[in-house]
């Protein structure tokens, strides 16, 4: 939404209090907003720190996960939670190097735990898709980043070439291999995945 002239300058009429009061009840209707406005001013954590603190979240909420024996669609339902937060972390934190690194993490401990009751399919798409997902968004990283992404994207090239259906429907989505490295994504790979989404091999 666009702001008018008029309407700029009628806010900029507000008193100290009237402004104090709008901004503390548009802050109890944005949770996020709020977070972000505390990270930016006073919080004593910087963004490398929420970081390890979500990559900590990640594995202990991942592996309970795993240790409990989930089903496939209940274990896809905690993962979706999972990456709720990494998306409320970068809202919160402009992270963008942490959106990709956070969900590879998440990838590669949810494929540490293989799932033996009931049909994985599902789960399987959700996570080739979320990799096509972190291949868009690594182009957009700078390349100083690419060193600190191999070793998460290698553990998953492993993990999906070490599974018999991971591994066939990669091939079938057009998910090449070759791409799980940062330096070896296709330019293009926007085009790709918006070609693999519109032909309805992700679902």
């Amino acid at each position: 939404m666009e702001y008018s002239k008029e309407f700029k300058q009628a806010l900029s009429a507000f008193t100290s209090a009237e402004k104090d009061k709008l901004i503390f009840r548009l802050l109890r209707k944005d949770k996020i907003l709020s977070q972000k406005l505390y990270f930016e001013l006073i919080d004593p954590e910087n963004t490398d720190d929420k970081r390890e603190q979500m990559e900590t979240y990640i594995r202990q909420t991942v592996t309970a996960a795993g240790k409990n024996n989930r089903n496939p669609k209940l274990f896809l339902q905690l993962i979706r939670k999972v990456s709720a937060k990494i998306t409320e972390h970068v809202k919160i934190t402009t992270d963008k190097f942490g959106e990709v690194s956070l969900n590879l993490m998440l990838i590669a401990e949810v494929l540490k735990h293989p799932l033996r009751h009931g049909d994985s399919y599902k789960l399987d798409i959700y996570l080739l898709n979320k990799v096509l997902r972190m291949l868009t968004l690594t182009v957009k990283l700078d390349p100083d980043y690419y060193i600190d992404l191999i070793e998460l994207y290698k553990l998953i090239k492993s993990q999906i070439t070490g599974s018999h259906q991971l591994k066939s429907i990669s091939i079938h989505i057009g998910l090449k291999q070759e791409w799980l490295d940062p330096d070896n994504v296709p330019e293009n790979i926007a085009d790709i995945y918006r070609d693999i989404k519109s032909r309805g091999l992700l679902r």
